[in-house]
């Protein structure tokens, strides 16, 4: 297996794709990442967890429709080009 540009793509899109997915009730809660977490203040960035915390939230919601569409593409692109 060569490491080019497309496989790096390919293992962002994987991950994003797995971030997406993560479900608020069965997962994250349990492990105490969920909203419930978050404390919300003006000027409060809080720490590394309450980021990551905000950057699965963001993801799931901004990038849902987009990454329906880059996943076609891919799926496209691989039985295409193989």
């Amino acid at each position: 297996m060569v490491f080019t540009i497309g496989t790096l793509f390919e293992a962002a899109l994987l991950l994003v794709n797995a971030i997406a997915i993560l479900n608020e009730e069965r997962f994250l809660a349990k492990v105490g990442w969920g909203k419930d977490f978050r404390n919300e203040g003006f000027g409060d960035r809080g720490g590394v967890k309450y980021q990551l915390v905000n950057l699965i939230s963001s993801v799931q919601t901004l990038l849902r429709v987009p990454l329906m569409v880059v996943n076609v593409i891919v799926i496209v692109y691989e039985l295409i080009l193989g």
